[in-house]
C-alpha cells in the first residue's frame, strides 16, 4: 500500500467540489502517469488501427504515401475526405473511453469527480458555451470575409457538406471532450493535489495542452515557436474558465464549438482535420490570426463572467483549502 493512497473526504466548507475531489481519492505520481499514459496508448494504437490500414492498403504497392501538411492526404488518396475525417477523429473515441473506465480502478473515485466534482453534468452550461462561441466566431469570419475576401474561395456547397456537419456534430463533442477530461478536469486535478493552488495546474495544463499539438501540421509548416503560443493560450483561456465555473463543461462547450465551426466552415491546407469544408482559406498569417483568437477569447470569457456572474479574481491563484486530514497526502512516498 502506498503512503499517499489513504482515501479522504471532502468536507463542508473547504474549497470548490472540483478540486478538492482528487483528495477523496487515491493521488501517487504513478497513477496520474499511467492515467495518462493508458488513454494516449489507446488512442493512438488501437483507435489509429483503422487510419493504419487505409495507409498500408494505399502503399501496398510501393508508393510513397501522399501527405498534406505532414498528414496522410486523403483526396490524393482517392478517399473522400468525410471518410478520412472520421478515421482521424475515432482514436480520440478511443482515448475517452479508456481514461473514463480508468478513474473509479486507479483513483478510486466516480468519474463525473473529474468533470465538476462529482455533480451531475451541467448540460445547460455545455450547451450556451457552444453557442456563444459559435456566435463569437461567426462574427470574426464575417469580418474576416468582408476585410480580405480575396483571401476567400468557396470550396464545397454540396451534399458532403450535409454530411460532414453530422459527423462533425456527432463526432467532434467526443473529441473536445476527451482533450478537456484529460487536461483541464484529470491533470488540472493532479496539479491540483501537487501544487495546492491554482495557478500552477492553469500554467502547467496550458503548457502540456500546447506540447500535445506540438506536432500537428501548422507547427510544421509555420514553426513551433510561432503557433505554441496560440495552442497554450487556447488552454490557456479554457483553464480559467473551468476554475473561474469549477467543473469543464463550459470548456467541452467551447472547444466542441470550436472544432465543429472550423470542421465545417474554414479549411486550408495545414488543417490537422482535413474536411470538405464551405470555403477554403487560400493565404494563412499566423499571429494575425492570434490577435483574433486573443479578441474572440476576450469576449467569449466577459459574456460568461457577466452571465455566471463571475467576480471573485482570486480563483486563479489562491491556494486550495484542502479538507482535513489531507495534508501531505500527495507529498508522500510510495512506501511499495
Amino acid at each position: 500500500m502506498e503512503a499517499n493512497d489513504t482515501t479522504y473526504a471532502p468536507e463542508p466548507g473547504s474549497d470548490s467540489s472540483f478540486l478538492t475531489a482528487p483528495f477523496s481519492g487515491k493521488n501517487a505520481f504513478w497513477r496520474y502517469f499511467v492515467g495518462v499514459i493508458i488513454p494516449f496508448l489507446a488512442a493512438n494504437f488501437i483507435g489509429a488501427l483503422p487510419l493504419a490500414a487505409v495507409i498500408i492498403i494505399n502503399s501496398l504497392d510501393g508508393a510513397a504515401v501522399p501527405q498534406k501538411g505532414g498528414m496522410p492526404d486523403f483526396e490524393a488518396m482517392g478517399i473522400d475526405l468525410n471518410v478520412g475525417f472520421v478515421l482521424t477523429v475515432v482514436p480520440f473515441l478511443l482515448g475517452l473511453l479508456a481514461i473514463i473506465l480508468l478513474i473509479k480502478p486507479l483513483h478510486n473515485r466516480k468519474f463525473m469527480t473529474v468533470v465538476n466534482g462529482g455533480r451531475k453534468v451541467r448540460w445547460g452550461r455545455m450547451l450556451f458555451a457552444a453557442l456563444v462561441w459559435i456566435v463569437v466566431s461567426s462574427l470574426w469570419m464575417l469580418y474576416a470575409l468582408r476585410s480580405d475576401p480575396g483571401n476567400f474561395r468557396l470550396n464545397n456547397s454540396s451534399n458532403s457538406l450535409i454530411i460532414l456537419a453530422v459527423l462533425a456534430l456527432t463526432l467532434i463533442p467526443f473529441q473536445a471532450a476527451f482533450e478537456e477530461i484529460l487536461f483541464r478536469g484529470y491533470l488540472m486535478q493532479g496539479f491540483a493535489v501537487m501544487a495546492r493552488n491554482r495557478w500552477v495546474p492553469i500554467l502547467f495544463t496550458s503548457v502540456l495542452f500546447g506540447l500535445m499539438h506540438g506536432l500537428n501540421p501548422e507547427v510544421q509548416r509555420y514553426g513551433f515557436l510561432t503557433m505554441m503560443p496560440q495552442y497554450i493560450f487556447f488552454g490557456l483561456v479554457f483553464a480559467v474558465v473551468t476554475m473561474f465555473d469549477d467543473g469543464i463543461e463550459l470548456a467541452i462547450g467551447a472547444h466542441a464549438a470550436n472544432n465543429i465551426f472550423l470542421s465545417i466552415l474554414i479549411t486550408h491546407d495545414d488543417m490537422a482535420l482535413q474536411t470538405p469544408a464551405m470555403y477554403e482559406q487560400i493565404g494563412i498569417y499566423p499571429w494575425k490570426e492570434f490577435g483574433g483568437l486573443v479578441i474572440q477569447s476576450l469576449i467569449f470569457i466577459v459574456i460568461l463572467a457577466i452571465v455566471f456572474r463571475w467576480k471573485d479574481v482570486r480563483k486563479l491563484f489562491a491556494r486550495i483549502r484542502v479538507p482535513k486530514g489531507t495534508a501531505g497526502v500527495s507529498d508522500a512516498v510510495d512506501a511499495g
